[in-house]
Order: C-alpha cells, then sequence, then structure tokens
C-alpha cells in the first residue's frame, strides 16, 4: 500500500502540513517496505487552482492513500474519482501520521473538509453612478 502525506518539510520527522493544494512537500511511503519518495509541490505557491494541479501531480505516483488536514472540493473529487481513499490527520509528524494509518484510527472522508473561501462570502460593493453621459 502506497501512503501519501502532506509534509512541512522533506522528512519523516516533519509535521504534517494540513493543507492538501498549498503543502509544500508529499511524502510518499511504500507502507510494506518504509522506503519513501519526497516531492515538491510545484503548486503550493499557485495564484489559483494549487488543489488541483497537487491531485493531478501526485496521481501518476500510483497511490492507494492520501493523509492530509484539510482538501477542497475538485481536489477531493479528482482522487476518490481514482479510488485514492483520503483520510485526515489532525496534528503530529508524517511518521505519527503512518502509524495511525496502519492502526486503523484515521477518518476516512466522504466528501470535503475544506473550509469555506472568505472571498466567495464577501459582498460585491457597487459604487453609485455621480456623473451622467451627454
Amino acid at each position: 500500500m502506497k501512503v501519501c502525506v502532506t509534509a512541512i518539510s522533506n522528512s519523516l520527522d516533519a509535521s504534517l502540513d494540513p493543507h492538501f493544494g498549498r503543502c509544500l512537500y508529499f511524502i510518499i511511503i511504500d507502507g510494506d517496505s518504509t522506503e519513501f519518495t519526497i516531492l515538491k509541490n510545484a503548486s503550493a505557491f499557485s495564484s489559483d487552482g494549487a488543489g488541483v494541479q497537487a491531485a493531478q501531480l501526485i496521481l501518476n505516483r500510483e497511490i492507494d492513500v492520501l493523509i492530509t488536514g484539510y482538501i477542497g472540493p475538485k481536489a477531493f473529487s479528482i482522487l476518490s474519482s481514482k479510488g485514492i481513499d483520503v483520510l485526515t490527520f489532525a496534528d503530529g509528524s508524517v511518521s505519527d501520521a503512518l502509524k495511525a494509518c496502519k492502526s486503523n484510527v484515521l477518518e476516512k472522508l466522504d466528501a470535503s473538509n475544506s473550509p469555506v473561501k472568505d472571498r466567495y462570502e464577501v459582498p460585491v460593493r457597487r459604487i453609485p453612478r455621480t456623473w451622467e453621459l451627454i
């Protein structure tokens, strides 16, 4: 079983990064042999669509499980449509997340758990028209 964990740095001792699309690294662990691969997330600083880009980055790595804190609806849809289980882990290191996964204590998501983005809740402010065309 291949497990991908979002991380803030490039080691198994790194803290889990709770933001899937904006995480700095993906650490992919072969659960049977404990060998791992580190991928730098090129979309971490993207202005838009980071989650979708991150999902596409890890799709060709043949992972079975993703462990992260929060994941948006588009990225969740992409990964779950390919049969990848998305599990949540609140706090700890990549190794802690892997141990929790092997112990079957992590929650499997059925949908996105990303908090609502503030930019969609800001009302549009209309500027009053103060002049007329002649």
